[in-house]
């Protein structure tokens, strides 16, 4: 075997050897990412939303106290996934440019695309969500007029509807992004021999 073909075969076992963990953490960090994501969304909309509008949370709450209280612990919840929403979309953009940087190859435009329209939304749900609270103190406050009350209620259907649509979108869009990271588009690349010439 010349000299050319030892460094040849050298340098790319010693490649592979490093790149092999790497792709596996970017890959599983990437999965663990998404599923995370998709998971509090869905449990957000099948489980915790339903629960908190259920009967049960109006007989432990009381008729007078239910609308409102009902609504705030929604709210809060809501908040808190919107929250953890912009983490998993900032770490997916940064999964994505440390996969750009370690395999040098960049994400097609649509999936880069799918990733900032996720995050928009997540944005526009946290900033949704001052404004949505605002119009439910309104709604259900003591001293709000009738005229007041009825605007306030006609908003925040209107804004709810929006935040609601905006969510389901979001889940859509994270189960297409889970798929694309559990099934990467082309199996991991290998560095030519012609690379490591002497």
């Amino acid at each position: 075997m010349s000299c050319a073909a030892r460094i040849s075969a050298l340098g790319i076992c010693n490649l592979l050897a490093y790149r092999s963990p790497v792709i596996g953490f970017l890959r599983f960090a990437g999965i663990l990412n998404a599923a995370v994501w998709l998971g509090a969304a869905v449990y957000f909309i099948a489980a915790a939303r339903p629960a908190v509008s259920s009967a049960k949370i109006k007989e432990l709450l009381g008729a007078i106290n239910y609308p409102y209280f009902s609504d705030a612990i929604t709210r809060l919840l809501a908040l808190r996934l919107y929250y953890l929403e912009l983490v998993c979309a900032f770490a997916a953009l940064v999964l994505v440019v440390a996969e750009w940087l370690y395999f040098g190859k960049t994400v097609a435009k649509w999936w880069r695309g799918l990733l900032v329209l996720l995050l928009s939304l997540a944005v526009l749900e946290c900033a949704l969500q001052p404004k949505l609270e605002q119009w439910q103190r309104i709604r259900y406050g003591a001293n709000t007029r009738p005229e007041q009350r009825e605007k306030a209620s006609t908003s925040f259907s209107t804004w709810q509807r929006v935040s609601n649509l905006a969510n389901l979108l979001l889940v859509a869009g994270v189960a297409a992004y889970l798929w694309r990271v559990a099934n990467p588009p082309d199996p991991t690349r290998f560095v030519s021999r012609s690379r490591f010439r002497c």
